[in-house]
């Protein structure tokens, strides 16, 4: 049975533009995820980053994978309609943690998140895949900015590095360049969002975001998980997480003791 928060529209939109709009689906847990996000940024991991780049003011900062160290969000992954809905948009039978993300941008935070796809920067594959995004604070000008259909593009999104705007790998040649959605006239879609709302995405899909211009925090959760046909797979290099000393082999599901299942309960 789809779960309220859904409709089948939604699951269909979903499966065609790769994002849809969950209205309210932390909204019973965002205090929980504010108080999260505090001890994440007083104590940050040894992934934290400010991504501090020359000309530009203010702070955005962003971290990830502390889920198991950061009781809060343990309680919201394992607590919230995240898991339920995450297998009904993607039409999986199972739902396995893949990790957590924190960003933040400061009032006054002029950099903008670069036009990328997740998919390529990690080392997992699979169509069966969804990121939450959820802000904890109303925002407008700084939400999400996605285009519609890009997890369908023949060709991976190059991945590059935020700051220095290199290339993550050496094999450039696999990727399409990143393009201009805005002047190449893509179809974006975004949304102004309450606290508690979440953009669900498939982890191939183009996305990204405004600096922060307005006199408010924008802080953001992000939990990024696995349906039934997703897998490990190799990269040239290390990948964004870097999960050291995995052990795992092309074609292996993720090892449970780090991604662990989370539905059905």
């Amino acid at each position: 049975m789809t779960h309220p928060l859904l409709s089948e529209q939604d699951i269909d939109a979903f499966q065609k533009d790769g994002v849809v709009l969950v209205r309210g689906l932390f909204a019973d847990h965002v205090q929980t995820l504010r108080a999260g996000i505090e001890r994440n940024m007083e104590n940050p991991g040894p992934y934290a980053s400010n991504n501090e780049k020359s000309g530009q003011t203010g702070r955005f900062f962003d971290d990830y994978c502390n889920w198991q160290s950061i009781p809060e969000f343990e309680d919201v992954i394992r607590n919230s309609a995240a898991a339920q809905v995450a297998s009904d948009l993607m039409k999986s039978n199972t739902v396995q943690v893949f990790h957590d993300h924190v960003l933040v941008k400061e009032p006054g935070t002029s950099m903008a998140t670069p036009w990328h796809t997740d998919g390529p920067y990690y080392f997992v594959r699979g169509k069966q895949t969804v990121s939450f995004w959820s802000p904890v604070d109303p925002v407008q000008e700084a939400t999400l900015r996605m285009v519609a259909g890009s997890h369908t593009w023949e060709k991976p999104v190059l991945p590059t590095r935020w700051v220095s705007e290199e290339s993550f790998f050496a094999n450039e040649d696999d990727y399409m360049p990143i393009p201009d959605p805005d002047a190449e006239g893509m179809r974006v879609l975004e949304w102004t969002m309450e606290p508690g709302d979440a953009v669900a995405f498939n982890f191939d899909v183009l996305h990204g975001a405004r600096g922060n211009t307005s006199t408010t925090r924008r802080r953001a959760f992000s939990l990024r998980l696995l349906g039934d046909d997703a897998h490990y797979v190799e990269r040239p290099g290390p990948t964004s997480p870097p999960f050291p000393n995995h052990g795992m082999r092309a074609g292996e599901k993720l090892r449970q003791d780090w991604f662990p299942t989370i539905w059905p309960k």
